[in-house]
C-alpha cells in the first residue's frame, strides 16, 4: 500500500456534510466514487476533520492508501509522479460525476505514518456575519449569515479574548460517546472587513461537534446584548470545574462557516503526534 496526502476544497451548500451517508450526496461519498473510478477498486479516505451539512472548506486534508494494482491503473503509460497523476485523474473523474463544487488542490505520496486526522496540530476556521451595519453582498449569500439588528463587535471581541487556552468546551459542544470535550483554543479573533461584515477567525488543536458554531452563537448573544460579556467565560469555568448542567447552546447556521486550513508538524514528528492525539481524545 502507498499512502497519499490530498488537499482539496469544497462548497458545502450542495452536500449533506463530509461523511458518507446512504442515499445522500456527501463530500466523502463523491470523492470516494471518483477514486473508485480512477483506481478501479474501492478506496477509503481519512479526513482531518468532518464538516457538517452546508459547511465549506477552502483547504481540507485527507489521506488514502492505494494498492499496487490501483497505482498501475492510475499511472497508465504516463511517467508523471503518482501524486500528480492522482490529482489530475481525480479532477477529471469529479467533472465526470458532476461535482464542480469539489476542487482537488494537490496530491502527493507520503510516508505511511502520516495521518490526516490524528497527526494534525491545529485546524483554522472562519465564520462570516452580516448585520445591519454590513453591506449584504448577494454574491456572498452562500458563505455569510445575515443577522437582523446591529451587533456590538467590540463586546464580542472582549468576550472572545477570555476563551483562549485549554478548557472543557462542553458548554459549546455536542459530546460524542467516549470522547473528551477538552480542547485548546489558540486563537479567536473578530473584526469587521471592508464591507462591514464581521469575520470571526478560530484556531484550535481540534474542534468538537458544533463547537465553532456554538462559540459564535455565544458571541452573538453577547453582541446583541442578550448575554453579558462575562457569560461565555463563566460557562467555561463551570465546565472546567466539572459542572454539566450548563443550559442550552445557541448553534449558528452552517453556511457561514469555512474550514480554512489544517496544520501539521514536520514529517519526522507525524507518528509521535498521532499517538499523543489518540491518547488524549480517549
Amino acid at each position: 500500500m502507498t499512502r497519499f496526502r490530498v488537499e482539496l476544497g469544497y462548497r458545502g451548500t450542495g452536500f449533506h456534510g463530509w461523511a458518507t451517508q446512504p442515499g445522500l450526496r456527501t463530500v466523502q461519498g463523491s470523492l470516494e466514487a471518483a477514486l473508485a473510478t480512477v483506481c478501479g477498486e474501492p478506496v477509503r479516505t481519512v479526513v482531518a476533520g468532518r464538516t457538517d451539512a452546508g459547511v465549506h472548506a477552502r483547504r481540507q486534508t485527507v489521506h488514502l492508501d492505494l494498492t499496487d494494482s490501483a497505482l498501475v491503473r492510475l499511472r497508465g503509460r504516463s511517467d508523471r509522479p503518482a501524486g500528480v497523476a492522482l490529482a489530475s485523474r481525480l479532477r477529471g473523474a469529479l467533472r465526470h460525476l458532476d461535482c464542480p463544487d469539489i476542487v482537488v488542490h494537490t496530491a502527493a505520496e507520503v510516508p505511511a505514518d502520516f495521518d490526516a486526522r490524528f497527526a494534525a496540530t491545529w485546524r483554522a476556521y472562519t465564520y462570516r456575519l452580516a448585520d445591519d451595519r454590513s453591506f449584504h453582498d448577494p454574491l456572498a449569500l452562500d458563505t455569510t449569515v445575515a443577522h437582523r439588528g446591529t451587533l456590538d463587535e467590540a463586546a464580542m471581541a472582549r468576550a472572545a479574548a477570555e476563551l483562549l487556552g485549554l478548557h472543557d468546551f462542553l458548554p459549546f459542544c455536542r459530546p460524542r460517546p467516549d470522547a473528551t470535550t477538552v480542547r485548546t483554543l489558540f486563537a479567536l479573533d473578530l473584526a469587521r472587513d471592508s464591507d462591514g461584515v464581521i469575520v470571526i477567525g478560530l484556531r484550535a488543536d481540534a474542534f468538537c461537534h458544533h463547537m465553532v458554531r456554538a462559540l459564535v452563537g455565544g458571541l452573538v448573544k453577547v453582541g446583541s446584548g442578550s448575554w453579558p460579556e462575562t457569560r461565555p467565560a463563566e460557562l467555561l469555568a463551570r465546565a472546567d470545574a466539572g459542572q454539566t448542567d450548563l443550559g442550552p447552546m445557541f448553534v449558528m447556521p452552517p453556511h457561514g462557516l469555512v474550514l480554512e486550513e489544517v496544520g501539521y508538524p514536520p514529517a519526522g514528528e507525524w507518528a509521535a503526534r498521532a499517538e499523543r492525539t489518540r491518547a488524549r481524545r480517549t
